[in-house]
C-alpha cells in the first residue's frame, strides 16, 4: 500500500504524490521501484483530485477525520485481509527513493524474530521510518480500536506490539516535504 492520505500541510497543501519529479509525478517513482517487490498495489488516499487517473484501487481511510498516516496503515490492514493476505508492506508517497530491496528485507527480518511488524530504519542514526513496514493484518482490530481511543503516533503503537527493524545503509527514505526537498530530488533524477 502506498500511503497518500497526508494533508501535505510543509508543502502548501495539496497531493505531494501528483508533483512533478523528473517530469511525471513522484507517485510514478514510487510505484516504479515497488512494482517488482509486490505482487499487488493500492494507493491510500482520502482525496484524489477529479480528472487524476491512477492504474491502481484508491482505498481511503477508514477512520474518519484523516488522524494519520495509523489510519493508512489500518485501511492497508484491511485492504489485504480483503485480499487473504496475512501481511501487508507500506510505503510513503513522498518518497522515490526507497531501496529496490526494501519489502524482501523487510520480510527478512520477520521470518528471523518472528515479529508481527518490521520498520524500516537507517543503520547511521537508528532512526526508524514508519511509514516503511511489513504488518501482521491480524493486527487490525486492535489498531482500529487504538485509533478509536485516540492513539496517532505510529511507534507508540508499533513499539507495543514487538516491532523489530530491519537496517539500511545511507538516506533511502529522503522525503519530500518541502519545495526545497522537491528541488533537491529533482538535481537527484536529472
Amino acid at each position: 500500500m502506498i500511503l497518500a492520505g497526508g494533508l501535505s500541510r510543509r508543502m502548501g497543501g495539496g497531493n505531494k504524490w501528483l508533483l512533478p519529479l523528473g517530469g511525471r509525478p513522484v507517485l510514478s517513482h514510487v510505484v516504479e521501484r515497488l512494482a517488482p517487490q509486490v505482487s499487488a498495489m493500492a494507493l491510500n488516499a482520502n482525496d484524489v483530485p477529479d480528472g487524476v487517473a491512477t492504474d491502481l484501487p484508491v482505498i481511503a481511510d477508514t477512520v474518519p477525520d484523516r488522524p494519520g498516516p495509523l489510519a493508512g496503515i489500518l485501511a492497508a490492514m484491511e485492504w489485504a485481509a480483503g485480499k487473504g493476505d496475512s501481511h501487508v508492506v507500506t510505503v510513503a508517497a513522498d518518497t522515490p527513493f526507497f531501496p529496490e530491496d526494501l519489502v524482501a528485507r523487510l520480510a527478512a527480518e520477520a521470518d528471523a524474530t518472528g515479529a508481527p511488524i518490521v520498520l524500516a530504519a537507517t543503520r547511521e542514526d537508528g532512526r526508524r521510518h514508519p511509514t516503511f513496514g511489513l504488518w501482521s493484518v491480524a493486527l487490525a482490530a486492535d489498531l482500529g480500536e487504538a485509533l478509536a481511543a485516540g492513539t496517532r503516533k505510529i511507534v507508540l503503537w508499533t513499539d507495543a506490539h514487538g516491532a523489530v527493524s530491519a537496517m539500511f545503509d545511507g538516506d533511502p527514505f529522503f522525503n519530500l516535504n518541502t519545495p526545497e526537498d522537491l528541488a533537491r530530488a529533482e538535481a537527484m533524477v536529472a
